[in-house]
């Protein structure tokens, strides 16, 4: 009965979490309203403070869920039971964050601790399991708000910081057991940051010299799974509008690029090994005059194993060098387990051969200029792209291919990842996409240029070509690390105090003769 009672009590803290969840969800693409993150992150907290561990576990737990339930149903197409299981996989680590942050909630110095227990979290989220899955930032949802523009600065686990601080001192603000002095000093504080990163200003300009390159979204022949097995198909889209390309560069309708850039499984047969993509790739090159980066499924390197790459393919000399994507997708590019899963899981028997992951950055001079290639879902991982601008990348391309996912919001979420890189590392970013969303980003997260969904496009672009570095590049991981290891002492000294309150609240037999200090939490 007692804990049924409980529950009850427990109810309306977990529709409030459940709620905060889903609106936090709806900051980011497609919905594109990231002021909801300032809604839903004191929702969170309004439901965590006051309860148990447990029940903290619960809370965050509910939060966490519908989070993820929101922001990637487009996993359905994959299966629903997948983006189920997905949403519960993320959920706990939110459930984690509920369970400490009760206790959090109860020092001094919550304002600080609560943001960099938000980040380590998403550290966490980041890193586990099968190398993680960074989708869920808070910073991911600000690429179109001025806020988004601090990330130069502090990158994109700073950025989180700074938005999970926000939302912080709003709840500050409303919490009843604010002091007037406190309530004050958040509401200036927020203001500060807030309009504060308005002034902010990203130079667009680059040190003297520029390139031109072409993006090339060749479209494909079907939409969802169904586009899958239709390999030369899709080379020869990309063949083809390359092939328009030149028409219109020799009727002196489009100026002649530098470089021109194929997406990820432009080819999915071994150019290596079947002449008809080689001669279809080696037509286009010739036609273009120009290398090409070209996106290939490669076999190797061991037995049945595949690599998913970008090929510079030199119009003189052939194929040259050549970048393994470094983080493949669990249970869509290779399956963790393969020999315990597939026997009970027919399903995962489309994915075919194991994508085996590539072991250097993607560093490619091609033309005088340095390029650095990042290939699709990998463009959420911090170290991918931090190794190329310490490699020396002056322009950065994605190489991608969202048609499993067109048209459900997915290939929006990762186009705002990519602005958001941009305007971390002060690059421009070109995206060549099999079916969109292909484009160009300047290294403000501006857009110059912005293709539809399942349609040919080719986009001709005069782009800055860098060398400098931003404070968030010239820091690299420290904010990262920094902001982790606040959170986990916030954590400790969170356990510290409880571990004391249980300890004073004890009844001591004999009582103690002189009346002990009071100690207060950091």
């Amino acid at each position: 009965m007692d804990r049924l009672k409980a529950l009850g009590r427990l109810l309306p803290r977990l529709v409030v979490a459940v709620a905060a969840g889903a609106l936090l969800g709806f900051a980011f693409e497609p919905h594109d309203h990231p002021w909801l993150t300032i809604v839903a992150v004191p929702l969170l907290l309004a439901a965590l403070n006051g309860i148990s561990m447990k029940a903290g576990f619960l809370v965050g737990a509910g939060f966490g869920i519908a989070y993820y339930a929101v922001l990637v149903p487009w996993l359905s197409v994959i299966g629903g039971d997948a983006a189920i299981a997905l949403a519960i996989l993320e959920g706990l680590f939110y459930a984690v964050f509920g369970l400490f942050a009760t206790q959090v909630l109860k020092l001094r110095l919550w304002m600080l601790w609560i943001p960099c227990l938000w980040v380590a979290t998403e550290f966490a989220t980041a890193s586990v399991p099968f190398g993680g899955f960074p989708w869920g930032r808070l910073a991911w949802a600000f690429s179109d708000a001025s806020l988004g523009k601090l990330a130069a600065y502090v990158g994109i686990p700073g950025l989180s910081f700074v938005v999970a601080f926000v939302g912080v001192l709003v709840y500050a603000v409303l919490r009843r057991a604010s002091g007037l002095r406190l309530r004050a000093v958040a509401l200036v504080a927020g203001l500060a940051i807030v309009f504060g990163s308005a002034l902010i200003h990203l130079s667009v300009a680059g040190d003297g010299k520029s390139v031109k390159a072409a993006m090339v979204q060749g479209n494909v022949p079907g939409k969802g799974l169904e586009f899958l097995g239709r390999a030369r198909t899709v080379t020869q889209n990309h063949l083809k509008a390359t092939l328009d390309l030149e028409k219109r560069v020799q009727a002196g309708t489009e100026m002649k690029p530098d470089v021109v850039i194929w997406p990820e499984n432009s080819t999915d047969i071994d150019p290596y090994e079947d002449d008809e993509t080689r001669a279809d790739i080696e037509e286009a090159v010739k036609a273009v005059d120009v290398p090409i980066l070209v996106g290939a499924v490669t076999d190797g390197p061991g037995p049945n194993e595949r690599q998913t790459t970008g090929i510079v393919w030199d119009p003189v000399t052939g194929p040259g060098q050549r970048y393994a994507k470094r983080h493949p997708v669990p249970f869509g590019e290779y399956i963790p387990f393969r020999d315990q899963l597939l026997p009970y899981i027919k399903r995962l028997e489309m994915i075919g051969r194991q994508t085996a992951p590539g072991k250097t950055p993607g560093v490619m001079p091609i033309g005088g200029v340095t390029y650095g290639d990042i290939i699709c879902f990998e463009l959420a991982y911090d170290n991918v792209v931090s190794d190329l601008l310490n490699g020396g990348a002056q322009v950065l391309i994605v190489q991608t291919n969202n048609a499993t996912y067109g048209g459900t919001g997915q290939p929006e979420q990762q186009f705002a990842i990519t602005r958001m890189r941009a305007i971390e590392t002060g690059r421009t970013v070109l995206i060549a996409s099999t079916s969109g969303i292909s484009g160009v980003i300047r290294p403000d997260g501006t857009v110059e240029h912005k293709s539809a969904q399942f349609v040919p496009d080719v986009y001709v672009a005069t782009v800055p070509v860098r060398d400098g570095h931003t404070l968030a590049t010239t820091l690299g991981g420290w904010p990262q690390w920094i902001l982790t290891g606040l959170g986990l002492l916030g954590l400790v000294l969170a356990l510290v105090n409880r571990r004391r309150r249980r300890t004073d609240d004890a009844p001591q037999d004999p009582p103690a003769a002189t009346p002990s200090r009071e100690k207060v939490p950091v």
